[in-house]
Parts: structure tokens; sequence; C-alpha cells
């Protein structure tokens, strides 16, 4: 399933990236941008779908490969194998750990210099 996909920056304070990927059929879906991931040799996009319900406490991740099409453009695509995207998933919530611990670190070393 390939997509055509628009980067749309938001202001820099709100840190959030949107990017609209459209299908076969022309729907537009936005996702937020969380981050790339390499893994042998690809690059993985990991986005944030939309929330369904606003009782939802986290949207789903969906990640897709950045894949040249015919004239250069980075498209997005579906990954080739469950594995693969399992391993990617992983690589990612590793990432996610790691910087949720450097966020920890530099909390506990501003609250030793008060």
């Amino acid at each position: 399933m390939a997509h055509d996909h628009k980067h749309e920056e938001l202001p820099e304070e709100l840190e959030t990236s949107i990017v609209e990927l459209t299908d076969e059929e022309g729907q537009t879906t936005s996702f937020e941008y969380l981050t790339t991931i390499e893994h042998k040799g690809d690059s993985y996009v990991i986005l944030l779908a939309p929330q369904e319900e606003e009782n939802d406490e986290e949207g789903e991740v969906v990640i897709l490969k950045i894949q040249p099409d015919e004239n250069g453009e980075d498209t997005y695509v579906s990954c080739e194998s469950d594995e693969i995207e399992q391993e990617v998933f992983e690589l990612f919530m590793e990432a996610l750990d790691e910087e949720e611990d450097e966020e920890l670190y530099e909390e506990i070393a501003e609250e030793e210099e008060k």
C-alpha cells in the first residue's frame, strides 16, 4: 500500500509535525510524526495515528517504510513483513525509553542544582 505524503510543519513551540498521507482511494489522513528509525539498511517512519475516540489514551503507532518512487520522491509503504515491523517497533521503544531516561536524569540534575 503506497502513500503519497506532504510534510506540513507547525510552529516550533508546538513541536509536533503532522504528516498527511493519501491512500489509493484518495482518502487523506493526518498523522503525528514521531521519528525515523534506520533498520537493516532501510528507513522507517514512525507515525501516531489519530485517535478514534476522544477518551482513547493513546493512538495507534503506524510503521511505514520510506521508499523513493520513480521520480525520486519519498513515499511511505507498508512493511513487507510483520517480523521487520516488530523489530522496528522494538527499536522505537528502546529509543523512547532512552529519551525518557535522559529527561529523568535532566530533572534530577536540575533539582540537585537548587
